[in-house]
């Protein structure tokens, strides 16, 4: 029985990798569904923070399981590799579950195969990650010493808190009652067009590399295929911004 889950574990973790290059070649062929991009009165729509909080769910829920023995036993967690590299995906996702929702400012209304999709994905990475952390990762005993583990331990840490400070700048990219297109600045925005995908890519190829495992890796490379897109779209959607603004002078509708 344990073979063979861990052998289900392994499958679906290549499928995961399988499934983000398939979202790469839709996303870059059809653009992202969802926010700013989303269709007006083109699917029914929930509120936005409480589909963030609803979709979340599963990646906080199905580790918290895990740590609670729920089912069986964690065997794993009772060395500190597999406590700490569950606490980096647990402290991710109680921010993004918790926190983040809660402090978003309006907010366009979530598709609703928008939002089934995402509550699918994080059932899906939660439970692959939860369970291969808490049952079957074997690591060694000087694993918190290894280079992988600290670089990785380190880019997760950065990665984490570029993305929480790029979303407190687009929150506070308008004042109240303000319109109109506006540049984020501050931070890698002075850099990146998308500063807050590009710290959440960080963060879960941080998670990998300190995980060492093609589970953690899987992760890594869905969040690259989707975020990637999304990233492009915003920045080429700045430079029609821009380039309307320099053509005639004229403010372009806010997003």
């Amino acid at each position: 029985m344990e073979l063979a889950e861990r052998f289900l574990l392994d499958a679906l973790a290549y499928l995961e990798c399988a499934l983000g290059v398939v979202c790469y070649m839709l996303l870059k062929l059809r653009g992202s569904p969802y926010g700013r991009y989303s269709s007006p009165g083109s699917a029914f729509g929930l509120p936005a923070r409480a589909a963030w909080v609803m979709q979340e769910l599963p990646s906080l829920a199905l580790p918290l399981l895990a740590c609670a023995g729920a089912g069986a036993p964690a065997e794993r967690l009772n060395r500190w590799p597999n406590c700490i590299l569950l606490a980096m995906f647990l402290v991710h996702y109680a921010q993004r579950t918790l926190v983040f929702p809660f402090l978003i400012r309006g907010g366009k209304p979530t598709p609703l195969y928008v939002f089934l999709l995402a509550f699918v994905f994080c059932t899906y990475n939660g439970y692959l990650q939860s369970r291969y952390l808490s049952q079957y990762a074997v690591y060694a005993d000087d694993w918190l010493r290894d280079p992988r583990f600290l670089t990785g331990s380190a880019l997760w840490l950065i990665g984490m808190l570029i993305n929480i400070h790029s979303d407190h700048v687009l929150r506070n990219l308008r004042k109240p009652g303000e319109t109109g297109y506006k540049i984020p600045r501050g931070g890698l925005f002075e850099y990146i067009s998308a500063a807050n995908y590009f710290g959440e890519v960080v963060e879960w190829c941080g998670y990998a590399l300190a995980c060492w495992s093609i589970q953690g890796w899987a992760f890594a490379v869905f969040t690259f295929c989707v975020l990637f897109t999304r990233a492009q779209q915003h920045h080429n959607s700045r430079l029609e911004n821009l380039s309307a603004l320099t053509r005639d002078g004229t403010r372009v509708p806010a997003h």
